[in-house]
């Protein structure tokens, strides 16, 4: 029975040095699934040499498929493949070829040669989708490599504690830290389970003082998820303290450090609800905070940075928006009833939405550890915020499906309480203007284009 072969090629303007060391770093795995996957890495011993184990489980439907891999035929600086032991597939064996190009630029080919299970069966019934979801993968993860690697920035390399490493944003900002060749350790709530993991229970205020050992910078992500259930009285006291004292628990141990072994910055979460509900008008950084419980709970949280000032200690307060991911948050929750065909604009739709792609939001962390410039508040949006109905209909668009079905506000208000009137039915136009001062470039700057990325709906 002959293979199947699936073969894709992507120039990168960096010698290809530089893209097998990107390779070969711990995030580069987590940086190549791409979202729209669920996929879980349970063991990974040696790396990329030969001989180095991955045991890992991809979710295809309802169900779990499990992957033993081992790696074969590494050759320093040019190749390795990755040969399937046990799996899904009868076959699989996947070749990275990074051939150089010139001094300066190189090409990456990715060679997959693979058969089906059930044989002919499983060639009638899944080739054609098997080639296009292989086509889908490996767009998105040359985009990542080519972007991840071209727009690399300079400097010395950090070693950077997080804090809520495990959530949707950490997911992704932790292996692109590592890709870039910093080195991460993380900050958990139960045992630690490496040398990579020191425990901490923000609530007691409690946190392991050897986590910030040699640490150059504090990425603190840990809050309570705003956008699970309505806001009780109890809900919103528990989103307000997982802010505040968390906040509080990290400014504590960098205060117990000797002055000299403080780390340079401590990069915080916020959110543009900052802002509040505030119409049409454009708000930079400068704007005045608005009203609500969410800009209660901003003010709040980023006032607790001014202890770590005093400190000597750099911070900044990266106001989000929305975060375009179908792995967690406010898209992932949108697109059953999307791809349905049962959804539509909020309320008016006239609100609008300020958002990001989680590749641009992880370069904004890593610009604000590495910049010394950058310092209080940033809003971290992409430049071209839009309102709700131009939001759904994109989104539509790119789904090739119908948003004809508005929901009336009066319904999100009874199903959601106070939470639709702060989020859903909020209108922030929140404005880049520091990053875009400071000459930050957006891979994903229109919705159409981060909504195709995230997805894997681009068009070739």
């Amino acid at each position: 029975m002959s293979d199947e072969i699936f073969k894709r090629s992507v120039r990168i303007e960096r010698p290809a040095a530089e893209v097998f060391a990107w390779h070969e770093r711990p995030g580069a795995f987590g940086r190549l699934c791409p979202p729209w996957e669920r996929v879980e890495v349970t063991a990974h011993e040696g790396g990329i040499r030969d001989g180095a184990r991955v045991s890992l489980r991809t979710k295809i439907g309802p169900l779990w498929a499990r992957w033993e891999i081992v790696h074969r035929d590494y050759v320093a600086g040019r190749q390795f493949r990755d040969v399937l032991l046990r799996g899904p597939f009868a076959k699989w064996e996947h070749l990275h070829l990074i051939e150089p190009a010139g001094a300066n630029a190189c090409v990456l080919t990715d060679e997959i040669r693979y058969r089906l299970p059930l044989g002919a069966l499983g060639r009638w019934g899944g080739a054609a989708f098997t080639r296009r979801q292989l086509a889908r993968m490996f767009a998105y993860r040359h985009a990542v490599t080519k972007a991840d690697v071209e727009g690399a920035t300079a400097g010395a390399r950090r070693c950077v504690l997080v804090s809520g490493a495990s959530g949707v944003v950490g997911r992704v900002l932790v292996p692109y830290l590592q890709t870039q060749g910093h080195t991460v350790r993380r900050l958990v709530r139960g045992a630690a389970r490496g040398a990579d993991e020191f425990r901490w229970d923000p609530l007691k205020e409690e946190l392991d003082p050897a986590a910030l050992t040699g640490v150059d910078a504090i990425v603190h992500l840990a809050g309570e998820n705003v956008g699970d259930g309505r806001w009780t009285a109890k809900r919103q006291a528990k989103i307000l303290a997982s802010r505040v004292q968390g906040t509080r628990t990290i400014a504590t141990a960098i205060a117990a450090r000797d002055p000299a072994a403080r780390p340079e910055v401590l990069v915080s979460a916020s959110a543009v609800g900052f802002y509040g509900n505030r119409g049409d008008g454009i708000l930079p950084e400068g704007a005045a905070q608005g009203t609500g419980f969410l800009a209660d709970v901003c003010r709040a949280w980023e006032s607790e940075l001014a202890a770590v000032e005093t400190l000597g200690v750099r911070t900044v307060a990266l106001r989000t928006g929305v975060v375009l991911t179908p792995a967690g948050g406010a898209l992932a929750k949108m697109l059953p009833a999307f791809r349905a065909g049962v959804a539509g604009r909020l309320g008016s739709g006239r609100q609008w939405m300020s958002w990001i792609t989680p590749d641009d939001l992880a370069a904004m962390y890593e610009r604000a550890i590495m910049d010394r410039a950058w310092r209080g508040a940033i809003n971290a949006v992409a430049p071209e915020p839009v309102t709700n109905a131009t939001f759904t209909a994109t989104l539509a668009r790119v789904l090739r499906r119908p948003a004809v079905l508005p929901i009336p506000a009066g319904v999100l208000r009874i199903i959601f309480g106070q939470m639709a009137e702060d989020t859903l039915l909020a209108s922030t136009r929140a404005e880049p203007a520091r990053a875009s001062a400071a000459g930050f470039t957006w891979r994903h700057a229109g919705l159409e284009s981060a909504l195709r990325h995230v997805l894997g709906k681009m068009i070739s």
